[in-house]
């Protein structure tokens, strides 16, 4: 499939982390569309442009100058828990998974083109992920009040 987006939002969820939420250069991808009601009373909506897996993307190879992946980072939690509805949850299978995202993000990034990688170490360290990936940030950023979430930059060789 070819895009005319520059970005690829590969894991969007809610939109949390974008100011604009609605950015016209963008292209917003979950494997979820829905809209609920937390157990808390938060209202929580997944509404993505497209429906589609980040472990097997349906665009074009070199599509894309831009690629943001905030994939789910948590696996110990209850499944209609406020955490799993809101952000997902990883599954047994999360570094085969957690792979193919990124080889996935590789293939539809154009040559020199940029992924930004958010992730949560409350769970699983940033070690652990920097292991099981064949890509080496070009530099990041811990932050959050305790330092456990951490913004990586990759770029496409």
């Amino acid at each position: 499939m070819k895009t005319d987006k520059k970005i690829l939002d590969a894991c969007c969820g809610s939109r949390m982390m974008w100011f604009d939420k609605y950015c016209s250069e963008a292209l917003f991808m979950d494997i979820r569309r829905e809209e609920l009601l937390a157990c808390d009373g938060r209202h929580i909506k997944v509404d993505p442009d497209i429906v589609g897996d980040f472990r097997a993307m349906p665009f074009d190879d070199e599509s894309s100058r831009l690629v943001v992946l905030d994939p789910p980072h948590l696996r110990k939690l209850g499944g209609t828990s406020w955490l799993a509805q809101k952000y997902g949850m990883l599954l047994p299978s999360w570094e085969t998974d957690i792979r193919a995202a990124f080889d996935e993000c590789m293939r539809v990034l154009k040559p020199e083109g940029i992924l930004i990688f958010k992730w949560n170490e409350d769970q699983i360290k940033v070690r652990q992920i920097l292991d099981i990936i064949p890509y080496k940030p070009l530099f990041g950023h811990p932050t959050s009040k305790h330092g456990k979430t951490i913004w990586m930059c990759f770029m496409k060789n």
